[in-house]
């Protein structure tokens, strides 16, 4: 690798699970836009014979990861959990009210994350799936998925799972070295992540995932081939690996450790890199920008046949929208627009309780934004797009040749122009860097640079 592309574009920059990126976000919708949005979105999924996606967040977890950056609520008071799971069905009716649904909402996906969606007992997890799915119908394709914390997940929790059908389990690994847990507050051993590993494949569970993290403080080399050794050994059908976001003026439990504890630079990235070869020698395949899949896998079947996605969830194997959110700080999509709930629990609950949506923020998309999320969503998941110069629908296309024109000197990228069409293909140099690819297309970035620090860095 040529690590001087690394220091030169290992800049700040969005991950890009949405377009416009949240800080950017500007016209927030009333919550009778967003239901009347919403609304259009079934009914069009709807006519497809496909149908929408669930988005449950449970914020709970007894102890707190020090490189998360994810909304959560750290307790042991497990008492937090029923008033919760009552709130969130009191929500899902509020939207079926609301949406005017007559019989059950046609389903496709499902999923929990969090915090730890088993914090809730295996009597809790299956009330709540239970209040859910019973005013659902589910497609014959549908997918069911969480994610769980081995060290607080039981057999009683998967055998609950699989009687509803679950068929996608992720699992939060991040690292197997001693001295890294310590450090992250994240101490699990092998034995139970292949605990849930196994009795989820016994359950019929299809798809295991494994969440990894580069970058975390005290990792080496030795670390990372130790740990990925161990994840080939279980051998999940697909591995997100992660580079860490140190963002500690966001997130203040980050700054349990320092820059100095950090593999920074060369050092972070030959991390990637070492992951990525020990990966690719046992089988797995690199799924656009971070994710690893088995050729048995459905993520590898999705860029097979072109149709993989990407959304607030990460690379799905295809696109189902619209996305509602259940949820403290959960993040509805329906493609014309957004809408987040919440952040603050009391307020999440208090909201609700009225008999409100409780959305705190969102943002209706424009012309433009509409016209960009589609070539940024193309990159992050085909590598390429592509615009016609008479009819592209928005007048900033005309500069984002321009803006690639150092990245394309660097080979990171090819942009062709062709009888009045504009071609971009990222490269395979250019894959480490496609996030800065699609900087040059995110119009709002560019005209308004953040005046403090908003990102992660890119590389």
């Amino acid at each position: 690798m040529d690590f001087s592309l690394f220091k030169k574009y290992n800049i700040p920059g969005p991950r890009y699970t949405s377009y416009p990126t949240v800080p950017y976000w500007d016209t927030n919708p009333t919550s009778e836009q967003w239901i009347s949005d919403l609304k259009l979105a079934i009914e069009d999924a709807t006519a497809q014979n496909m149908g929408a996606a669930i988005y449950v967040h449970v914020p709970f977890c007894e102890s707190l990861c020090t490189y998360c950056g994810c909304n959560t609520r750290i307790t042991r008071n497990h008492a937090v959990a029923n008033p919760y799971i009552d709130v969130l069905l009191k929500e899902f009716d509020l939207y079926r009210k609301k949406l005017a649904i007559n019989g059950k909402l046609k389903l496709s996906e499902l999923h929990l994350g969090g915090g730890t969606p088993t914090f809730l007992s295996p009597p809790e997890l299956g009330r709540l799936l239970e209040g859910l799915l019973s005013q659902c119908e589910l497609t014959p394709d549908h997918e069911l998925s969480i994610e769980v914390d081995p060290r607080v997940t039981g057999n009683e929790h998967l055998a609950v799972l699989s009687r509803f059908g679950f068929n996608r389990i992720s699992l939060g690994v991040q690292d197997f070295d001693p001295k890294v847990q310590e450090i992250v507050h994240r101490v699990q051993s092998v034995a139970q992540v292949r605990d849930i590993t196994v009795n989820a494949r016994t359950l019929g569970m299809s798809s295991v995932n494994y969440d990894l993290i580069y970058g975390l403080p005290f990792q080496s080399s030795d670390s990372i081939q130790n740990t990925i050794q161990k994840v080939i050994e279980l051998k999940p059908d697909r591995i997100a690996f992660y580079s860490y976001a140190h963002v500690p003026w966001i997130k203040a439990s980050q700054r349990r450790f320092t820059e100095a504890d950090l593999p920074t630079g060369d050092e972070k990235r030959a991390l990637y890199e070492l992951g990525r070869n020990l990966l690719e020698e046992a089988g797995y395949f690199e799924i656009g920008m971070d994710h690893f899949a088995l050729k048995t896998d459905s993520l590898y079947a999705a860029v097979q046949k072109n149709e993989l996605h990407r959304n607030f969830m990460g690379y799905t194997a295809r696109n189902v929208s619209p996305i509602l959110a259940l949820g403290v700080s959960a993040i509805g999509d329906s493609w014309n627009s957004f809408a987040q709930n919440e952040k603050l629990l009391e307020t999440y609950q208090e909201r609700v309780n009225k008999g409100e949506i409780p959305i705190q923020r969102g943002h209706l998309l424009n012309d433009e934004d509409l016209v960009l999320r589609r070539h940024i969503l193309n990159l992050m998941t085909h590598l390429e797009t592509a615009w016609s110069l008479k009819d592209d629908g928005t007048e900033y296309l005309a500069v984002v040749p321009s803006r690639l024109t150092e990245l394309q000197k660097d080979g990171l990228v090819e942009v062709k122009t062709e009888d009045d069409e504009v071609h971009c293909q990222v490269t395979e140099k250019g894959r480490p860097f496609l996030r800065n690819i699609c900087m040059a297309f995110d119009a709002r970035l560019v005209r308004k640079a953040p005046e403090t620090k908003l990102f992660s860095q890119t590389v």
